[in-house]
């Protein structure tokens, strides 16, 4: 993995986030030198979804009211089913994550996540690929689906699911080390 040392980076999550896919970014992403931060709804911890079951608490690091996209380099999306479901109808949620967009920095989103990405109509136009089960909800959202691992369109990085966390991970690390990517065209 790539050295990103020096680059923050924002975990976006609530309760039911997939327990892998906020973990292991966030380890590997803090190993490859980045400050990271989990972003949530609320103050204190949220709960994981682990496969089949409730899983183990991560501390909350900012609320939403406390960060401020210009302070990160890139923002990352946890999936699970419950998580982007719960943050889709968040007004302040979609907000800080058009903010990254905006800036053109690096969007990471896995699983359900890109639920997300089509609530805010990033993923309109774009590559990106999601966990089967939303590839309706991506393509009719303007997205242009595929079924691979890891996926990048111009500082988009999308995975399927917890499978592609390794690809996932260095595919992040090596978008956040390039930086903005400022020649991104509307779609």
């Amino acid at each position: 993995m790539q050295d990103i040392s020096g680059k923050r980076v924002a975990i976006l999550a609530t309760n039911g986030f997939e327990q892998s896919e906020l973990e292991v970014p966030l380890k590997k992403l803090r190993e490859a030198g980045a400050e990271v931060d989990v972003v949530s709804l609320a103050s204190g911890k949220i709960k994981g979804w682990d496969l089949k079951d409730w899983g183990r608490e991560i501390p909350v690091d900012k609320t939403l009211d406390e960060a401020r996209s210009d302070d990160y380099d890139a923002i990352v999306l946890p999936g699970g089913v419950i998580n982007p479901d719960l943050l889709r109808v968040e007004r302040k949620a979609l907000d800080f994550i058009e903010s990254f967009w905006s800036a053109k920095k690096v969007v990471g989103a896995i699983c359900h996540a890109p639920w997300l990405l089509a609530e805010t109509g990033i993923v309109r136009g774009r590559r990106v690929t999601s966990y089967k089960s939303i590839k309706t909800d991506v393509i009719n959202a303007g997205g242009l689906w595929e079924d691979t691992e890891v996926v990048t369109d111009q500082g988009l990085v999308s995975s399927r699911n917890p499978g592609d966390l390794d690809a996932f991970c260095d595919k992040l690390a090596e978008e956040i080390r390039e930086g903005r990517h400022d020649r991104r065209v509307a779609a």
